[in-house]
């Protein structure tokens, strides 16, 4: 071990790896975080991934801690997210990956600060506020975040998966990484044999109980207000690709199509008649509201299975040059509306780049590739609950499954089982499907509520209160997803901490910004001369700061 090892950088300061091993262990760790998420579904290996850069950094300063981080970023980020240039190339794929890689970057330097601590439980403690932090602060900024690589995401067939109920994304996140800062710190114990031992057991005895907790948290999954019989239409595109939309009456008339067939399904009783049909985002990107034969289609297909019909809808803006992203509550004729649309939701959060550019005359002067945005998409005002066929549904439209608030209002404004509309169409046969319908597990799980997440093109899945699948369906392939989910009223603990003003996340990342600002000071007082002595200091003689041989 000592070959790889060289001196702290101050008194009691846990020893540190050589640059080069420490450079392989934090690209390490950024490839086993990647290996955690779906499409590989090793989620075991999320805290050491996250342990892995604790282990990098331990005894560094700012600069190279801050290097350290940016490598395990990279190595997570690039290939993680590899599904954004699929068909845009590098100039979408790179600079993202180096954005969020540069979140990693700060907490290489948080994860350093907070090794400095005196004891290792608080060591841990703080370094898993540490990367909470981080990961509020990529989930937030810039242009309203992206925080597509929460840890909490690659754990959705994890026992951790239970805690979302108790806290959210946050905690499970803040879980997993204490879980791999408690094992790094057996790495990091001083001494050997007996001694290394003596201190370690406990260390991983605690950091299994933390991932295990979970599976003790309750996922009721029963009916409080009755159950709704669900149809989930994947109508399939002609093509993958940007130009996925170039036959729009194509994608229209594929899941007016669907409908149509589950109709005869019904009417030959080989399947259960729906109360609710939802089809995906981009499922008519032609205005129904402005084209005729797209408004008589969509009503012949709600006529025809007899049910309301919740469709995602490009619609033209108010100003020029805009349009919105939109949810539909379209109505069969024998409803007492007498059909035709009566409700609509409009994405709040818009993607930037890629449903709008911001800034758009500065970044044209680094890509004209800007331009592919020819319509600006404009936020909607209003939180995302639809009253449907009996039930309060909670919407979202593609990346809002990310994000905790565009989620959790649908919660507090009455909504009993939640639908995520997307198009993954652009992304090929990537995982990004399989990415995404995780978070709708997270979302099912932390809220107590059945999910209804449906693609253009796969993967579509009913999602049990539990987390559990039901049907999901294969990529780029027609389908209907037929099934009868229960419609929840009660409010999880994570709900109802929320609802009394209990800032989970804001308190999990004090834990880190303090426990770091700790350790800043206390190696500053250290330097200069401060008597007191450091963690796991011993009365020894002074070591060289030189790598040992």
């Amino acid at each position: 071990m000592s070959a790889v090892l060289s001196a702290g950088v101050g008194a009691g300061v846990a020893p540190v790896l050589r640059w080069w091993v420490a450079a392989l262990v934090a690209v390490g760790g950024g490839l086993l975080l990647y290996l955690a998420f779906p499409g590989h579904d090793l989620w075991f290996l999320a805290p050491l991934g996250t342990g892995a850069l604790v282990v990098a950094v331990s005894g560094r300063r700012a600069g190279p801690a801050a290097g350290l981080g940016l490598l395990h970023g990279l190595a997570f980020f690039a290939p993680l997210l590899s599904w954004s240039g699929i068909f845009l190339g590098p100039i979408a794929w790179v600079p993202l990956s180096v954005a969020c890689a540069l979140s990693v970057a700060l907490a290489g330097v948080l994860l350093a600060w907070t090794g400095r601590l005196r004891a290792p439980a608080l060591r841990a403690v703080a370094a898993a506020g540490a990367w909470t932090a981080v990961e509020a602060a990529l989930a937030r900024w810039p242009f309203g975040g992206f925080g597509w690589g929460r840890v909490a995401f690659s754990q959705a067939d994890a026992p951790t998966l239970g805690l979302a109920a108790l806290g959210g994304a946050p905690l499970v996140s803040f879980a997993v990484a204490l879980a791999g800062a408690l094992l790094a710190q057996v790495l990091l114990a001083p001494g050997g044999g007996r001694r290394r031992l003596a201190r370690g057991l406990p260390l991983v005895a605690a950091a299994a109980a933390v991932l295990l907790a979970g599976s003790l948290v309750p996922r009721p999954t029963g009916a409080e207000s009755g159950d709704l019989d669900v149809a989930a239409v994947q109508g399939n595109v002609p093509r993958a690709g940007l130009e996925f939309n170039a036959q729009r009456r194509a994608v229209l008339d594929n899941h007016v199509e669907g409908t149509l067939d589950l109709a005869g399904e019904v009417a030959a009783g080989r399947a259960p008649a729906p109360q609710l049909v939802v089809w995906p985002e981009n499922s008519s990107d032609i205005d129904p509201l402005r084209n005729a034969d797209a408004y008589a289609e969509i009503q012949a297909a709600a006529d025809a299975v007899d049910a309301p019909v919740v469709l995602g809808a490009v619609l033209v803006g108010d100003a020029p040059g805009t349009v919105r992203n939109t949810s539909l509550v379209w109505e069969p004729d024998s409803a007492a509306s007498g059909g035709g649309v009566v409700d609509a939701y409009d994405k709040r959060h818009p993607v930037p780049f890629a449903e709008y550019i911001p800034h758009k005359d500065f970044f044209r002067l680094i890509t004209d590739k800007v331009d592919l945005v020819a319509a600006q998409f404009v936020p909607g005002d209003r939180v995302g609950r639809l009253d449907v066929a009996g039930a309060r549904l909670g919407v979202m439209i593609c990346f809002e499954v990310v994000e905790d608030a565009l989620v959790a209002d649908t919660v507090d404004d009455g909504a009993d089982l939640l639908v995520v509309q997307t198009n993954n169409a652009t992304f090929g046969y990537s995982d990004e499907n399989v990415q995404q319908l995780a978070m709708s597990r997270l979302r099912a799980v932390e809220h107590g509520r059945a999910v209804v997440h449906v693609s253009t093109v796969g993967t579509s899945a009913l999602v049990m209160p539990d987390g559990a699948l039901v049907d999901p369906t294969a990529l780029f392939t027609p389908a209907v997803i037929s099934g009868r989910v229960p419609l929840r009223t009660s409010l999880t603990v994570a709900d109802r901490v929320r609802q009394a003003g209990v800032p989970v996340e804001g308190l999990l990342v004090a834990l880190g910004l303090l426990g770091a600002a700790g350790g800043l000071l206390g190696a500053r007082r250290g330097r200069l001369g401060d008597p007191r002595p450091g963690p796991e200091a011993t009365p020894e003689p002074e070591r060289s700061r030189e790598p040992v041989a």
